[in-house]
């Protein structure tokens, strides 16, 4: 028997193919051009193992596995140590050695694109064929050596917003397993002496569970208080209280104008005091605080490319014109609305014809869209802008070296419904005894709503620990917290009442004055009792209501009660996208 004979053109056809293709046919010539772009692409380092100088294709292939090996360990640990990995992405050092290591991978791979295109031999190549290689090559080159240099670019760029940002302290520890959070948005608008923080929330969050607790403070919360260590304790031993010049968020600009060395080494003394004041309102220890400057944040959203939120009530607010540009009386309509920064700042911003808490709830949702609507790619494709909006309007005493671990109790954070608290209207109802606190309004019919114009703060205290509590026992629905919520407003305060009528009896507590009160009576309350559904308005000939019918009505009559009943539902929304 004769043995059949293979020869070692057969054997190693395919391979000789790659690397001498002299002998190969057109179609041949063609195909092996595709299998070294397929394996540059795919395995870097393969196409000059496979048909040019090995060693330098063993060196990129090893820098391949290396990075195949790195990407499935960070893969790995998002999944099982998440709070490790972002602290260590959030880190100065971190982040610029991985800009540094992407740039030189993106110069590796240029190298190996330039390699490649060499022993593709284009002049053996069908005429046809040639432009198409081609430009596959250069679309190639440019999303994987491009790619890897912008994301270089964006790690350095991260880096630097990052360290602009964030503050280079010591970490925070937890107080009795929380992590309570300052939110401020502050204003500096025309007409104002300084900056005033307008809106203020605070954001408690559980270490262990990430359960949170989103508290709201109306900006004309009075009678702030502090505790014995706070610099202001001797400055206002009764609280910031003397009426309507003492309002929460005037106090910001006082102690930056006035007590700035009672806070020797803050770089933001006003911030500290807020600190010290919601925190001892809350009886909670405020761990830090994150301060955005409301007059850039429009630049922050025009970044973003916008925000969408579905508005269910008429929004009264100032601007231009959408058909003459003069800037006058606008209103933004019930629905689906499509914001840039600026609408985005004037439907956060607007309180005329509704209350303060109509105001924080859209404040709220403006909030809750940005974060809802921010994705990768917004991230990769508006990086730039992003980083550069946050230096100019975010400051924070957030340490950075604790980023990490706070950005993965904030995504735990995001998979409970957070518990609600407003100091003031609808969650409270005004003191039953504010004739005995604030003897200037004995015999005064009172609205119900002027609750952060006379705070309870033993039924402050008491509704907190209740959310606390509700927290620590698991029940965690919306139905309990509605229920528990609705039993506090119905009277069940305890002995709050009595407790806070005893501590003024013995501070001599004199309340704001009769003047004061009726101007925060008429601030408080500027609808009518009597106002029809918001759905149910019409035109006087029937038809439904218009922007410009509205405008008109306010330039003859600004106070049309039908302008109060349009707004009076204006803060129900919802982030929309």
């Amino acid at each position: 028997m004769i043995a059949p004979t293979i020869t070692y053109h057969q054997f190693h056809g395919e391979q000789d193919i790659l690397r001498n293709p002299r002998q190969a046919t057109t179609p041949e010539r063609s195909k092996r051009a595709l299998i070294l772009t397929a394996l540059t692409l795919f395995i870097p380092g393969g196409a000059q193992i496979a048909a040019g100088s090995r060693s330098l294709g063993r060196a990129a292939l090893a820098v391949t596995i290396g990075c195949w090996f790195t990407l499935l360990l960070g893969v790995t640990m998002y999944f099982t140590m998440r709070g490790t990995l972002l602290t260590a992405l959030t880190q100065p050092f971190v982040l610029w050695a991985g800009a540094i290591i992407l740039a030189l991978l993106a110069i590796g791979w240029l190298v190996l694109w330039l390699d490649t295109f060499r022993l593709i031999r284009f002049g053996q190549l069908a005429p046809g064929f040639k432009p198409i290689i081609a430009i596959l090559l250069i679309l190639l080159t440019v999303l994987t050596s491009g790619g890897l240099g912008y994301l270089a670019h964006l790690l350095n760029e991260g880096r630097q917003g990052l360290g602009a940002i964030f503050s280079q302290g010591p970490a925070m520890d937890a107080d009795e397993g929380r992590y309570n959070f300052l939110l401020l948005g502050a204003d500096a608008d025309e007409g104002r002496d300084g900056l005033r923080p307008d809106s203020i929330h605070v954001v408690s969050v559980n270490q262990d569970t990430a359960e949170t607790i989103i508290i709201s403070v109306p900006r004309n919360f009075q009678n702030a208080q502090f505790t014995e260590d706070s610099p202001l304790w001797e400055q206002y031993p009764d609280g910031f209280s003397c009426g309507n010049d003492c309002i929460i968020n005037f106090l910001y600009t006082e102690v930056n104008n006035n007590y700035p060395d009672l806070y020797p080494e803050a770089s933001d003394p006003g911030v500290e005091a807020m600190k010290d004041a919601v925190g001892g309102s809350l009886d909670l220890n405020i761990h830090g605080y994150v301060m955005v400057d409301m007059g850039g944040f429009s630049q922050l959203i025009d970044a973003m490319g916008g925000i969408t939120v579905d508005s269910e009530g008429w929004v009264p607010h100032r601007g231009p014109h959408p058909e003459t540009g003069q800037w006058g009386d606008r209103w933004f309509e019930p629905g689906t609305l499509d914001l840039d920064g600026d609408d985005a700042l004037y439907y956060a911003r607007s309180r005329d014809y509704s209350s303060d808490y109509n105001r924080v709830q859209r404040q709220q949702c403006v909030q809750q869209a940005m974060i809802g609507q921010f994705s990768p790619q917004t991230l990769l494709t508006r990086f730039t802008d992003i980083m550069t909006a946050g230096e100019n309007i975010v400051e924070t005493d957030i340490p950075q070296n604790q980023l990490g671990s706070l950005l993965d109790l904030a995504a735990d954070a995001q998979e409970h419904t957070p518990q609600r608290l407003t100091l003031g209207s609808p969650d409270f109802d005004t003191p039953g005894n504010v004739g005995e606190l604030y003897p200037s309004t004995a015999g005064q019919e009172l609205p119900s709503n002027l609750f952060s114009t006379y705070p309870d703060f033993d039924e402050i205290h008491a509704r907190v620990d209740e959310l606390i509590a509700d927290e620590e026992g698991g029940s965690g629905s919306d139905e309990d917290d509605a229920e528990d919520s609705g039993d506090t407003e119905n009277g069940d305060s305890g002995d709050g009442a009595e407790g806070s009528q005893d501590e003024a009896e013995a501070e001599g507590e004199a309340g704001p004055t009769e003047e004061q009160t009726d101007e925060a009576v008429a601030d408080d309350e500027p609808q009518s009792e009597e106002t029809a559904a918001p759905d149910q308005l019409t035109q006087p000939d029937g038809s439904p209501l218009t922007e410009d019918y509205l405008i008109e009505v306010q330039s003859q009559n600004p106070e049309s009660e039908i302008l109060y009943q349009a707004a009076s539902n204006n803060g129900e929304c919802s982030p929309g996208g």
